[in-house]
This record gives structure tokens, sequence and C-alpha cells, in this order.
């Protein structure tokens, strides 16, 4: 096994070239990462994760359907322009907010090879740092144990190698994720474990154990190594994707890799059903419509009863 690596976390990778086929027909012309929760792009929420988390570069990994994205984390100076005139001050400082929240790169995934290949694009942004990767359809809140993201670079500030978000999961939902297997817990801290293995996405009766990969990543620059090599097979064996879970594996065999074990409520937001129950939960927390919106629920609900 290597040596760990002593760097602390700066950056983070977004992968957002995704062509977003579950939410047809609407992402045809528009990102399913500037889906709303209530009135906020769901990639807004990803990035405040980041950024909360002590992240001070991102890249995000787009394709060229994506602008409307890329427009969103610019200044619109006609638009504030307008609003200072009105003296809508309130909605203006809210629109700076968001292009200045952070420093925001992108890099094209010009096809689409699945996410191990929308990671490797980021190589010349990582360079031979630890980097974190922080995939858009999960959200994660926890009251009071940090965000998701900051659970894991806690974790890496102790073991000081890749480290991997996951939950424990329904098997119904099991198939739809990488699914690990669990050693032991290090220094008796039971919600960081030893990584023995991955499957991605295993068929009903074949999963090595009921926790999924959440879609929060700790990486250490040795996965481009994994990755350029798989990139060279997939040229030559012409394999349709190159899975981040495979690279995870062969990394294993030079590099110990760790699970942790993410505490707070988990929203999936890739996926329709998931979409439309944490839109009413965040309706549902605000004051100036949560009196209406119940109401409306309570009246749909007996008219279909």
């Amino acid at each position: 096994m290597k040596k760990p690596i002593k760097k602390p976390i700066r950056k983070a990778i977004i992968p957002a070239a995704g062509l977003g086929t579950r939410f047809l027909p609407f992402t045809k012309a528009i990102p399913k990462e500037m889906l709303p929760l209530v009135d906020t792009p769901t990639i807004q929420y990803i990035i405040k994760e980041a950024v909360d988390s002590g992240i001070s570069e991102i890249l995000i990994i787009t394709n060229s359907n994506k602008s409307a994205m890329e427009n969103h984390f610019d200044h619109s100076y006609e638009l504030e322009e307008k609003l200072k005139e009105a003296g809508k001050e309130e909605e203006l400082k809210q629109i700076k907010d968001i292009a200045d929240m952070a420093t925001i790169y992108y890099a094209r995934q010009k096809e689409n090879l699945g996410l191990g290949h929308a990671v490797y694009c980021a190589r010349t942004f990582v360079e031979e740092e630890p980097f974190a990767v922080l995939l858009p359809d999960n959200m994660i809140e926890c009251e009071h144990c940090g965000t998701g993201l900051q659970q894991l670079i806690d974790t890496y500030e102790s073991v000081h190698t890749s480290v991997v978000g996951v939950q424990q999961m329904s098997k119904e939902l099991l198939p739809r994720y990488g699914v690990v297997d669990l050693g032991n817990s290090w220094r008796q801290e039971e919600t960081i474990h030893m990584l023995n293995g991955i499957v991605e996405k295993p068929q009903p009766g074949t999963e090595p154990g009921d926790y999924g990969i959440f879609g929060r990543y700790i990486l250490t620059p040795e996965i481009f190594d994994v990755l350029e090599e798989m990139v060279i097979r997939q040229k030559t064996e012409g394999e349709k994707e190159i899975h981040l879970t495979k690279a995870l594996v062969e990394l294993m065999t030079t590099q110990m890799i760790y699970a942790k074990v993410m505490n707070g409520k988990r929203y999936d937001i890739g996926d329709k059903m998931g979409f439309l129950k944490a839109n009413l939960e965040f309706a549902m927390r605000r004051p100036d419509m949560r009196e209406e919106l119940a109401a409306f629920m309570q009246e749909l609900l007996d008219r279909n009863s």
C-alpha cells in the first residue's frame, strides 16, 4: 500500500453531463440540475454544500446542453440593473450572491462515457491534490452533524486516503446503486469502515451488503492513473461506460479505501418521486407556503379518498 497523502481538500468536482433521461421531456432542452426545489435549482444546493464544507474551487463537468446552468451562476448585469432601478434590493442581493457564492469552472465531457470518464475529465484541474466529488442527484441534511461532504472531509483528515460516503438502503433501492462490502470499523469508530469491495448495481439477491454509495467521495489523485488505463481500454475494447466504482475497486489493490456511514436525511432528487417528495418537504418549511400547501394537500386527499 502507498503512503497516505496528507493534503487539505480544496477542490470539488460536480459531474453534471448526464442526459437526464428520467426527467424527459423536461430535460430535452433544460439541464436536470436546473430542476428547482421550490424556487432554487438543485445544483445550487450542491454547490452550497461544497462551499459550506470549505471548498474554494469547483469544477462542473457539463455537456453542450448545459448553458442554462452556466448562466445561472454568472452575473446578469441587465437584470441586476433593472432590479436596482426598481429598488428591489432583496432580489438584487439574492441574484448577486448566487454569482459570487464560489469560484466555478466548467469542462465539457465530449462523450457520454459514464461517471468515471466524467471524473477523468477533471485531471488537469485537480493536478496532484486529493479532491471531492459530489453527485447532484443526491442531497443530505443533518442538523447537528455538518454537511454531507464535511462528514467525509473530517473522515479523510483522520485516515488520509480515499473515502466513499454510504448509507443503509432498502433492498428495493440497492440495484440502482453501487453497493459496498464493509470491513472492520476503524479505530473503534463504528461509522468508518475499511472497504472490502463494491458491486455496481447488483442483481437482487447478489448484494454484498445493504449499504449503498451515496454520491459523495473524497479521492486521492492516484485515481487518475487507474482511470487513464480504463480510458485506454475503452478505446481498444469498446466498452460503453467507464464506471467510477470499478476504478475504485482497482485502486483498492494499491491504496486502502474507507467508507463513511453518513448521518442525516437523504434526498434522491434524481428520481421523479424523490424529487416530488423533496419539493413538498422544502415547501412545507416555508412560512409563506406551509399553511396554504397543507390545506391544499388535505383537500387533495379528501377528493381522492
